[in-house]
């Protein structure tokens, strides 16, 4: 004779047998899922991004020669000129300036993010930086905008903006990659191992350039999961951000590996802590260290540089000039 447990074991198998039978049936008769497949053609990206030079050795001169990206810096506490062009007036001025000294674009920011520096409240950020790019744009003046939070970034995109220039690469802001894909801006995506009051404590490497490089390859490969288009990217391999002194140098000196992950490259070393000492006086102000910047623009263009973002264009412009006469006389 079967015992009680056991009869009951086997009508307990049998229940879920039928209802996992009942379950398959249903399923089979119910119309299969939706998916909403987005028709729209993407939105068309930048002139000043898709002329893109990557990371390969040097062609004569012409429109795809490097570009210069003046800063404007609309903030208080920015490291090197924090408060010259805060009010509205000053930051369209030189914002002029800028490209009467030879800026392709100008990137207008309204958050530092020198070492050590806070977070301001999105509100303050918008306030300072959407009028003066609706202004330059309204000038005929090519704008990106720096900036890690992605309501500003689709702010400064409608209000002509052809760039966003992300610090974080959008790893600050979950939307940015949303915003990046639907408006079909340019996208800097940088390297980036946290905000600037905790990302000296992330600068610890074994080998710079090849974690740094990794970090950025795979950085890209999620955005374009998130559908973000490849021809809208271009690196930045984060010079002074979660790197120290040396590292940088590296960095620098590695070019060839960021190069050759395919993609248009930005040089961003200007007037930084690095370069404090190097044809300039140690511990001189930092718009002492723009001839060292020149030299580090040339040495990138001369690799295929995509572009690089100045302080001051008028050196780096000046360089870049003999350059582009140079190899023109040469092919």
């Amino acid at each position: 004779m079967t015992d009680l447990p056991t009869r009951r074991s086997r009508r307990l198998a049998e229940a879920d047998r039928a209802r996992a039978a009942e379950h398959e049936a249903r399923a089979a008769a119910a119309e299969p899922p939706t998916i909403a497949i987005d028709l729209r053609a993407p939105a068309p990206v930048p002139e000043i991004v898709t002329g893109r030079r990557r990371g390969r050795a040097p062609e004569p001169a012409g429109p795809d020669r490097t570009r210069v990206m003046g800063i404007l810096n609309v903030t208080p506490d920015s490291f090197s000129d924090g408060g010259l062009h805060q009010a509205y007036d000053d930051a369209v001025q030189h914002a002029r300036d800028l490209v009467a000294a030879g800026a392709d674009l100008v990137d207008v920011g309204g958050e530092s993010t020198r070492p050590g520096a806070d977070r301001v409240p999105v509100e303050v950020e918008q306030d300072r930086v959407i009028p003066v790019v609706r202004e330059l744009v309204a000038e005929g003046i090519a704008v990106s905008v720096d900036t890690m939070n992605a309501s500003t970034a689709e702010r400064a995109v409608e209000a002509g903006a052809a760039i966003v220039n992300d610090v974080s690469g959008g790893l600050a802001d979950d939307d940015m990659a949303r915003v990046v894909r639907d408006t079909g801006a340019g996208f800097v995506v940088m390297h980036w191992r946290g905000h600037s009051d905790r990302m000296y404590r992330n600068a610890e490497y074994s080998h710079a350039v090849d974690e740094v490089r990794r970090e950025v390859e795979h950085r890209v490969a999620e955005l374009i999961i998130l559908g973000v288009r490849e021809e809208q990217v271009v690196i930045d391999p984060g010079l002074g951000f979660a790197k120290q002194g040396v590292q940088n140098w590296e960095i620098l000196a590695g070019y060839e590996r960021f190069a050759s992950i395919g993609l248009p490259v930005l040089v961003a070393a200007s007037r930084k802590r690095f370069l404090d000492g190097v044809g300039s006086a140690a511990g001189a102000p930092p718009r002492d260290r723009d001839l060292a910047t020149a030299a580090i623009s040339l040495l990138a263009a001369e690799r295929g540089a995509w572009g690089v973002r100045v302080h001051d264009p008028a050196p780096t412009r000046a360089v870049l000039d003999v350059w582009d006469a140079w190899r023109a006389a040469r092919s």
